[in-house]
């Protein structure tokens, strides 16, 4: 799907606060209420939006412990069952099949290090997981779900002899 510099406009705001009325987003974007809605219901049937939730303060919640948690497959075969067992597991925010020494990356958030345990215990059972590397979040700087949505200029150097100078064009993200 083609975005413009309208509906990239639209998602920033979804993205700050998405449950500002249309009215209020129309005045952000400068369209009316109803072209608003026709255009968020474009982007949700297409499936650039996916879905709209809550963002909730982990540690507030008990959730006290981060951890990145690297894990070791034996083969290849078995990634596809990993993904279903561990879709089962409450404290797992995150599982990414990655490259690197990992076969899988996973995001977690836990109660305590009773629970990272027994998490962890969990995952080594699962079949196929030959070992796990944990790493302990001490602070937290940045995180978020949001995507930056700006188009985004590169420049490239014109490879012929006797041309000096760059080309700029203008890339939009993701596309």
């Amino acid at each position: 799907m083609e975005l413009d510099e309208v509906d990239r406009h639209i998602l920033s705001v979804l993205q700050e606060n998405c449950k500002l009325p249309l009215v209020k987003i129309g005045e952000r974007v400068g369209l009316s209420a109803p072209s608003v809605a026709e255009r968020i219901d474009k982007l949700e049937k297409s499936g650039v939006i996916r879905g709209y939730t809550a963002l909730l303060d982990a540690q507030k919640l008990g959730k006290d412990i981060t951890a990145f948690i690297g894990v070791f497959i034996d083969h290849p075969r078995l990634i596809g069952k990993f993904e279903k067992d561990i879709d089962h597991l409450e404290d797992v925010q995150e599982c990414h099949h990655v490259t690197g020494q990992h076969t899988v990356l996973l995001k977690v958030k836990v109660d305590n290090t009773s629970g990272l345990e027994e998490l962890i215990r969990k995952i080594r059972s699962i079949e196929g997981v030959s070992r796990t590397e944990t790493s302990v979040v001490l602070s937290t700087h940045t995180e978020g779900l949001w995507l930056d949505l700006k188009e985004k200029e590169v420049e490239l150097e014109k490879g012929h002899r006797g041309q000096e100078g760059a080309q700029v064009l203008k890339l939009k993200r993701g596309g």
